[in-house]
C-alpha cells in the first residue's frame, strides 16, 4: 500500500518521495489514518518502526489544512520527548518531511545557551520540540505559551519514568488546553505507562506494533554464554575482526559504559560513551564522532541510546543482558534498520540467565548460542542478586580453556566473519 492511499496532501507527498519512501511502515499505515481524523491515540511501538513519521506526517498535514494556519506566531503542536539526540532528530524528520508546506518548527533542550532557541521561539513556531526540563524553564520565563497547542504528542513515555521526569510531565500537561488532540507513544506499556496514559487521553484509539511485526528477521543473534569477569577480554576478541567498522555497545549501567571505554582504550580501540551524567554537548560530539566512524565504538545506556538513528549501522552487542525484555528488542532495533541487514551479538553470564529466559518468549524464539569460543561460561550457579554484578568485573576467573558444559561442548566455529549480504 502506497503512502497515496493514505490520503496524504501533495507538499508532504513530494517530500516523501525525494526521501524514497515510497510505502508506510505498519505503525504509519495505522496511525496516520487515526490522528488525521483529530483521534488521541495510544501508540505502542519500538524505535526502528517509523514511529516518528507516523505522528510527524498527519500532524504536518493538520496544521497544513488547518484555518487557523494565519495565526503563526502561537504554537499550535508540541512534542515532548526525553533526550536532546531524540528531539534534534524529531526536528530533522519533520523539516525534512514539511519541506514543501509553510510549517516552521523548532526544538528546546538543556545544556545550552538558551538565546538561539529563544531567538527561534519570538519569530514565530508552529511546532515545539522539546525536552521536559528547558520546556518549562523557559515557560516559566514568559518565552513559551501553551495555551493554543492544539496536538500533543508525548514521545517515549516509559523512558520518560525512567529519567524521573513524571513530575514534570504533570506540570507540562496541566499548562495545555482541555480541548486538544494527544498521541502517546511509548515502546513498552507498564501498568505506570498505562496509568499515564489515562490522564492524558480521551477515548484513544490503540495501535500496537507487536515484536512479531518488526524486523527481528532481519538482524542475525547470536548469544554467548561468558562468565562476568571475561567479558571485557571477549569484547576485544570479537572487535579484532576487521568487519566490525562500528559497533554500538550496551551496558545497564553508566558506570559500566566508562568502565568498557577505559578498557577498549587499553587495547587501541577508540570507544567513547553516551549516557545520563555527560553534558548534553559530550554526549553529541560522541555522537557525531561515532557517525563520521572517527570513533569506532559507541558504548551506551538505554535511556541515553533513545533517539540514536544511524544509518548502515551492522553491530549492536549487548555487554550485559538488560533486565526488562522489551529493552532487548529496542536496542538490538538500532541495526537492521529500514530494511538493511545487521547483526546482535549479546553476553550472558550466570546471573542474566533469567533475562535471556525471558527475552526468548517475548520474541517467540531460541538465540543461537555461539558454543566455541575462548571465554566460556565456567560459573552455573546463578547469583540471586544480579546488582552485585556491578563489582565483579575484575573478579578472578578459572582458566576458562578446560571446561566442556553442555553450554561450550559445541563444534560451532565461535566467531566467523559477517556476511551480511548472504543472510
Amino acid at each position: 500500500m502506497p503512502f497515496q492511499s493514505l490520503n496524504i496532501i501533495e507538499p508532504i507527498l513530494k517530500s516523501l518521495q525525494q526521501e524514497g519512501y515510497n510505502t508506510p511502515t505498519p505503525i504509519q499505515k495505522e496511525a496516520i489514518p487515526i490522528i488525521l481524523k483529530g483521534s488521541d491515540l495510544l501508540g505502542c511501538a519500538q524505535t526502528g518502526t517509523g514511529k516518528t513519521a507516523a505522528f510527524a506526517i498527519p500532524i504536518l498535514q493538520l496544521l497544513h489544512t488547518s484555518k487557523n494556519f494565519e495565526k503563526r506566531k502561537k504554537i499550535k503542536s508540541l512534542i515532548l520527548t526525553p533526550t536532546r539526540e531524540l528531539a534534534i532528530q524529531i526536528n530533522e524528520s519533520i523539516k525534512t518531511y514539511g519541506r514543501f508546506t509553510k510549517i516552521n518548527s523548532t526544538v528546546v533542550f538543556g545544556g545550552v545557551n538558551q538565546n538561539p532557541q529563544t531567538a527561534a521561539l519570538q519569530h514565530g513556531v508552529d511546532i515545539l520540540i522539546a525536552t521536559p526540563g528547558r520546556l518549562l524553564d523557559l515557560m516559566n520565563q514568559g518565552f513559551i505559551s501553551l495555551r493554543d497547542i492544539e496536538i500533543f504528542v508525548l514521545d517515549e513515555a516509559d523512558c520518560m519514568l525512567d529519567m524521573g521526569f513524571i513530575h514534570d510531565i504533570k506540570r507540562i500537561i496541566a499548562e495545555l488546553p482541555q480541548k486538544r488532540q494527544s498521541l502517546f507513544f511509548s515502546a513498552t506499556m507498564p501498568a505506570e505507562i498505562i496509568k499515564l496514559s489515562n490522564t492524558i487521553l480521551h477515548q484513544p484509539k490503540k495501535v500496537e506494533i507487536t515484536p512479531s511485526a518488526t524486523p527481528l528477521e532481519l538482524i542475525k543473534q547470536n548469544m554467548y554464554f561468558v562468565d562476568n569477569g571475561n567479558k571485557n577480554a571477549l569484547l576485544i576478541e570479537i572487535l579484532k575482526n576487521n568487519h566490525i567498522k562500528n559497533a554500538l555497545v550496551f551496558t545497564r549501567t553508566k558506570h559500566g559504559a566508562d568502565k568498557v571505554v577505559k578498557i577498549l582504550a587499553k587495547s587501541n580501540i577508540s570507544a567513547e560513551a553516551i549516557h545520563g551524567n555527560k553534558s548534553q554537548n559530550a554526549r553529541q560530539l560522541a555522537l557525531s564522532n561515532f557517525k563520521k566512524q572517527t570513533t569506532r565504538v559507541l558504548v551506551a545506556t538505554d535511556i541515553a541510546a533513545r533517539g540514536i538513528d544511524i544509518d548502515d549501522m551492522e553491530f549492536v552487542i549487548n555487554f550485559e543482558l538488560p533486565n526488562v525484555a522489551e529493552t532487548y528488542i529496542h536496542r538490538i532495533g538500532r541495526t537492521g534498520r529500514a530494511g538493511a541487514k545487521g547483526c546482535a551479538y549479546s553476553f550472558c553470564d550466570a546471573t542474566e540467565k533469567a533475562y535471556l529466559r525471558d527475552i526468548e518468549k517475548l520474541i517467540g524464539q531460541k538465540i543461537a548460542v555461539v558454543n566455541d569460543h575462548p571465554f566460556p561460561l565456567i560459573d552455573h550457579n546463578p547469583v540471586k542478586a544480579p546488582k552485585q554484578q556491578r563489582n565483579m568485573s575484575n573478579r578472578p576467573q578459572r582458566n576458562a580453556k578446560t571446561s566442556n558444559t553442555a553450554e561450550n561442548s559445541g563444534k560451532k566455529k565461535w566467531f566467523a566473519k559477517p556476511n551480511l549480504a548472504s543472510r
